[in-house]
């Protein structure tokens, strides 16, 4: 039986005067900055880093196998990442892109994360490390506290980020806020320059080294080597002078055992640091009794390498740096789950407008997992793209279908024109032919199998080859890739960085041609 329209106004009212509580969801979102998902006991059972509240998210919500960032045109693989996680679009269609004139809307920042929850009621605040990041979008925020924090104490590192939500959360209690609430709570660590705090660097064996000209000392507590750890990578990479392989502090060119123990150690100091600071802001939501209605996300802007396959930064589509870690814990979702999942991070809005119960802007692109996460699916897509092209041109790409996954490599003018093929269920470490070296084995405490190497070469895989290039040729056009490998067609594609002359000449030579 219909209500009149007087008695829902008095309802309302009523419901307004008393602060009758809002009963939809929180959204707690957590994202790091460099963290490789193999870094977590969750998805490397034999890592020594310790996360317990991380291993309690895991344990009382879902843990995602197959997390993906789709990829940078950018050495600052961050900024096009935290792009694609505000606005849900795909890589090619962001506004900081080569193709922003053609294939992004105006305004964007209007249809990003706050923007959409505060318009739907929603209290919004964010802290965050400043810079590479989306700046229009994070100003959508109603409170905004942001700060890069990688310093060693309470006051320099991931505490005041911490302290910035515990302070919000202070302040709803105060004032009885019974609005619900979307947290972007962002940490600063574990990038670079990863100065632990001092008790947790002794438990991992590292210190905070910053003398070029010496190694750090050599400490039995060190964490062990990466199992696929390489002296270097087997050719060059593309990004002459790359900031990540060349200059970070601690580390610099360096990929002896002892500098990679140590810096694996500082990495592992700042997670733990993380997760004592999430700890915290979980036992406030418990205090207040709002943690039953919040949904908890954690992941980061993607991966790294700190030593494997010889490498230390997140330029390369290696599965330490394409992957990241997803965990999700919240109401409706089957506690200790786990699933494939097929994610991109950019899905990430899709997702939490769809768990709040708001409509997703138009200029989405991103597919909502909730089926993942409530156990009625294990993948939302069966193919995975991944770019990298920061450095020379057209650069890296990566596709993966199932367990197949290639990557394709040309770079510094073509001279470096290279192709890997992986079966990650029998070569999920992604052994390449120099990690057979028995001096490499020796120094990992790893043999790899005869098997486990890349199958690019091996005629056995010859039609699975053409097959996944053929993929990857497909996703490529999907998703407006602008640029083309030789041994690809061009499409008639004029490159971004080609000058006007250039490619008016091109376009004549071809029409002469046909």
């Amino acid at each position: 039986m219909k209500r009149p329209f007087w008695l829902l106004s008095i309802l309302l009212a009523v419901s307004t005067f008393t602060g009758a509580a809002d009963q939809r969801p929180n959204i707690l979102f957590i994202l790091v900055d460099d963290q490789s998902p193999f870094d977590l006991k969750t998805y490397d059972p034999a890592s020594p880093l310790d996360t317990p509240n991380l291993d309690r998210l895991a344990a009382e919500g879902i843990v995602i196998d197959r997390a993906y960032h789709m990829g940078s045109f950018s050495g600052a693989v961050c900024t096009p990442s935290r792009h694609m996680i505000q606005s849900g679009r795909t890589l090619w269609h962001l506004p900081i892109g080569p193709l922003a004139k053609t294939h992004c809307p105006p305004n964007l920042e209007k249809k990003t994360l706050a923007a959409v929850f505060g318009r739907a009621g929603y209290d919004t605040m964010r802290t965050c490390k400043q810079g590479n990041s989306y700046e229009a979008a994070n100003k959508e925020f109603a409170v905004r506290r942001d700060a890069t924090k990688r310093g060693g104490d309470a006051e320099s590192g991931s505490a005041w980020h911490a302290a910035q939500v515990l302070d919000y959360l202070e302040t709803r209690e105060e004032t009885k806020d019974a609005d619900p609430f979307f947290i972007y709570f962002g940490f600063s660590h574990p990038h670079d320059t990863r100065d632990g705090t001092p008790e947790l660097l002794a438990k991992y064996g590292a210190t905070n080294h910053a003398d070029e000209t010496s190694l750090p000392p050599a400490r039995p507590a060190a964490p062990p080597l990466p199992l696929n750890w390489l002296p270097e990578h087997p050719f060059p990479h593309g990004h002459p002078g790359l900031r990540d392989e060349v200059a970070v502090s601690g580390v610099w060119k360096n990929r002896d055992p002892i500098t990679i123990r140590n810096e694996v150690g500082r990495e592992y100091a700042c997670v733990e640091n993380i997760d004592i600071q999430i700890g915290r802001v979980l036992a406030k939501l418990e205090a207040t009794g709002e943690l039953d209605n919040t949904y908890i996300f954690y992941t980061s802007d993607h991966g790294i390498a700190i030593g494997r396959h010889g490498l230390m930064g997140k330029q390369n589509l290696y599965e330490h740096t394409w992957r990241v870690p997803y965990l999700v814990k919240g109401p409706g979702i089957p506690p200790g789950s786990r699933a494939e999942g097929n994610i991109y991070l950019l899905d990430t809005l899709a997702t939490v407008c769809d768990l709040a119960g708001i409509e997703a802007p138009a200029t989405n692109e991103g597919i909502s997992f909730k089926p993942v996460l409530t156990g009625r699916k294990k993948i939302i897509r069966e193919t995975l793209y991944g770019v990298y092209n920061g450095g020379t041109k057209p650069g890296m790409r990566s596709v993966r279908r199932g367990d197949w996954k290639l990557i394709q490599y040309e770079t510094l003018d073509g001279a470096v024109r290279e192709t890997q093929l992986f079966h990650l269920a029998e070569n999920p470490r992604e052994y390449l032919t120099q990690h057979h070296d028995p001096a490499v084995a020796d120094l990992t405490g790893v043999a790899p199998e005869p098997h486990q190497h890349d199958l690019a070469e091996d005629p056995a895989h010859a039609e699975k080859l053409v097959e996944m290039k053929a993929l990857l040729l497909a996703e490529m056009r999907k998703h407006d890739d602008p640029w083309r490998f030789r041994d690809q067609p061009d499409d008639g594609l004029v490159p971004p960085q080609q000058a006007p002359k250039k490619a008016k000449a091109k376009a004549k030579a071809k029409t002469k041609a046909q």
